[in-house]
C-alpha cells in the first residue's frame, strides 16, 4: 500500500535556495477537502503533465496516496471548473537524508514559502536545516487542501503572524 510519510516546515530566508536542482510550476485543484475522509487533488505540472492524487491521513505524519496520471485535456477542464485552487513554485533540493522540496506559493498565498521533507520511515533521522522555521506537521489549516480553500491573504493578521508569515 502506499505511503507518504513527511515532516513540513515554515521556512525563514532563502538559504535553501542554493541547494535547488530542480523545478516545477504546480497548480493545483481540489476536488474534495474532506479530511475526515478523502482529500482529492488534480495537478498540472509545467503545464505539460497532470496526476490525479488520493491522499487519506493515517496518522500526523503519514498518508495513504494513490496518484494517477490523467490527460492534461481533462486537468485543464477540472482546473477552469474547480474553486479551490493553488499555484506554487516547487524546488526540489540536494540536501542531506530524505527527500526535500520547498514550495513557493503564489497568487492568494504569497508569500509562504514551506518546506518538506518525505521520510522512508517515521522514525528516519534527519537534519533540520537552519533556513526550516516552525514545524507545521499535521497542521491541517497549512496544508496545501485548506491553503486552496482558505488561502492566507484572507488569514487575520495575528493568526499569519503566529506561524511567522510575512
Amino acid at each position: 500500500m502506499p505511503f507518504e510519510i513527511e515532516r513540513r516546515f515554515i521556512v525563514q530566508g532563502n538559504g535553501w535556495k542554493v541547494l535547488s536542482k530542480e523545478t516545477q510550476e504546480l497548480q493545483q485543484a481540489y476536488l474534495s477537502t474532506n479530511f475526515e475522509d478523502w482529500v482529492i487533488r488534480m495537478r498540472i505540472i509545467n503545464n505539460k503533465k497532470s496526476q490525479l492524487t488520493l491522499k487519506k491521513s493515517a496518522d500526523l505524519m503519514t498518508n495513504y496516496e494513490f496518484e494517477y496520471p490523467i490527460p492534461l485535456k481533462d486537468a485543464l477542464c477540472l482546473w477552469k471548473l474547480s474553486t479551490k485552487k493553488l499555484i506554487k513554485k516547487r524546488y526540489q533540493l540536494n540536501y542531506g537524508a530524505g527527500q526535500w522540496i520547498v514550495d513557493c506559493f503564489q497568487g492568494s498565498n504569497y508569500p509562504l514559502v514551506l518546506a518538506e521533507v518525505e521520510l522512508s520511515s517515521k522514525d528516519q533521522v534527519f537534519k533540520k536545516p537552519s533556513w526550516c522555521g516552525k514545524e507545521i506537521t499535521g497542521i491541517k489549516k497549512l496544508s496545501n487542501a485548506a491553503l486552496a480553500q482558505l488561502p492566507i491573504s484572507h488569514w487575520p493578521t495575528k493568526e499569519l503572524q503566529s506561524f511567522n508569515i510575512n
